[in-house]
């Protein structure tokens, strides 16, 4: 399906995106580390019908240009995406957050959840705090640390083995890390982004009160094999008090593809 490239300028920073299909509501999508927008493409085999999708290259990622060593923040995003709607020309979207996608997802609640008609979260991240990543980018040691092994990893390997061996980490999430780490271009790629992306922690609690206040609905899918982000997480709004629908694909981490369009289609 043929798709526009567009550009949203915030300050000084330019934002490249993308938008597919001709449906009368809005859904934007908000990508996964290491991605872009166009990771979102196959969705529009199933969703066009219904939605125009929009997709933004997240900071350091794709085309989008973020200038300067300052990092994104949830007012960031919050007047991003109104920028984002006004150009669209919409004033209510469904919201729609993939892997590290989800974490921004979950922290633009918290600030739109009155304009939004839905929320979908792909394997979201944000669910649960991860200690290693909140040590790395929310405390001055820790980042120094962080930045360090993205120079010399051999220290960070030989924990990460011992990890791996006393079972402290999944052979799935072995994997993965080694294969984000095994280079020191994908090691400082990891540690940029999370440095830039550190204040995009969500307040769940601030979520689900936000959620509950304007009755969004929540579409959760997981994967079935997924160790990243595994189904389990799903507890987090198992008793909330706003729409909770939850999906479990015989599938991995990576959900995206054109089926899933379909899926989404069919359970908002």
């Amino acid at each position: 399906m043929q798709h526009q490239h567009f550009q949203l300028i915030y300050g000084v920073h330019t934002f490249h995106g993308i938008r597919v299909g001709q449906g009368p509501a809005l859904l934007v999508c908000l990508h996964g580390f290491g991605e872009s927008a166009e990771h979102f493409l196959p969705l529009a085999e199933g969703l066009a019908h219904r939605f125009t999708l929009v997709a933004l290259d997240m900071p350091l990622h794709g085309r989008t240009r973020w200038e300067g060593p300052a990092p994104m923040t949830k007012e960031d995003l919050h007047h991003i995406l109104t920028l984002l709607l006004q150009q669209e020309g919409h004033q209510r979207c469904t919201l729609l957050g993939y892997s590290m996608g989800g974490r921004l997802a979950l922290c633009a609640v918290e600030e739109m959840a009155g304009i939004l008609d839905g929320l979908v979260l792909l394997a979201g991240d944000g669910l649960y705090k991860n200690r290693w990543h909140v040590f790395v980018t929310q405390t001055w040691l820790g980042n120094r640390i962080f930045r360090y092994q993205s120079y010399h990893p051999a220290f960070f390997f030989k924990l990460l083995l011992l990890a791996r061996r006393l079972g402290w980490i999944n052979e799935s999430i072995y994997k993965f890390a080694y294969h984000r780490m095994d280079t020191e271009d994908k090691r400082l790629q990891v540690y940029r982004v999370w440095t830039t992306l550190r204040r995009m922690m969500p307040n769940l609690p601030h979520v689900e009160v936000r959620m509950q206040q304007y009755q969004v609905k929540l579409l959760q899918v997981f994967g079935k094999y997924d160790r990243i982000i595994p189904p389990a997480f799903a507890r987090r709004f198992q008793h909330a008090s706003f729409p909770v629908k939850t999906m479990v694909l015989e599938k991995g981490h990576q959900l995206i593809n054109g089926s899933l369009g379909y899926t989404i289609d069919n359970n908002l």
